[in-house]
């Protein structure tokens, strides 16, 4: 099975895919192209899930990802890290060609960022703790200090869990009530009067917000297709061990 790769019509001509967990290695819970170190998965296997995911997007090209802890810190990569020193981010930006930047997700939504003009290009991991802290504005200075500018950034989020999985809390709808009140937007009562976040859309609004004009979503659920993506609350539910990661990769082409 070939490596399952989704591109953003607003990314055209930039190194980048949303992959998913078809054509890898792995087997079991893990099955297809986990690249999570911490897993708990053969660290042969996700090296092979790795190459092939690199060589998906930009053969040949290094790998840089971060140490992920649902923040909105954000690095500079000028060349991969080793796997035991990774930077604490949730986000890194590059103007080095040959780089490629990747975001691993099972249900947060990724988001890749590009100037061309510039070339530039950003990635982040935007759960709803880094969405709400604001990784994406974060991410989108990281990126103007490279000499991008905002007005010609393309952004575009990729797949993650959506609001018809995704169900909360009272108090997690009153901690986004009470940063923003325009917040019950995204929010849709599911059953039991439970309400249902709408990630995506939040994300989605957060970049445009801040000046972004072309933003597009790939409307993708992850909770909701098992045989396509990795998702840390579908692999809870079904009281799974562990559960795998995808990647989502971007960079500047030597």
């Amino acid at each position: 099975m070939t490596v399952d790769v989704s591109r953003a019509k607003v990314l055209d001509g930039v190194a980048h895919g949303f992959l998913g967990r078809r054509g890898g290695v792995s087997s079991g819970d893990l099955a297809g192209l986990n690249v999570g170190l911490g897993s708990g998965d053969d660290p042969a296997l996700i090296a092979e899930n790795r190459a092939r995911a690199i060589a998906a997007v930009m053969p040949g090209a290094r790998l840089a990802t971060v140490f992920q802890i649902h923040s909105a810190r954000v690095v500079r990569a000028e060349a991969p890290w080793p796997d035991d020193s990774r930077p604490h981010a949730d986000a890194l930006v590059t103007d080095t060609p040959g780089l490629l930047l990747g975001i691993l997700t099972a249900d947060c939504a990724p988001v890749l960022l590009a100037d061309v003009d510039a070339g530039v290009v950003g990635a982040a991991h935007a759960g709803w703790r880094g969405a709400l802290g604001g990784v994406t504005d974060a991410t989108i200075a990281a990126m103007e200090k490279l000499g991008a500018r905002r007005e010609r950034i393309a952004a575009a989020v990729g797949p993650c869990i959506a609001r018809a999985s995704y169900e909360v809390d009272r108090s997690f709808f009153e901690r986004f009530i009470a940063d923003e009140p325009s917040n019950e937007r995204f929010f849709a009562e599911g059953p039991k009067d439970r309400p249902h976040f709408d990630l995506e859309a939040y994300v989605v609004t957060r970049l445009a917000g801040v000046g972004i004009g072309r933003v597009e979503a790939v409307a993708l659920n992850t909770y909701a297709d098992p045989d396509r993506f990795y998702s840390y609350r579908r692999a809870t539910h079904l009281g799974e061990a562990s559960y795998g990661r995808q990647i989502s990769l971007i960079g500047i082409a030597p």
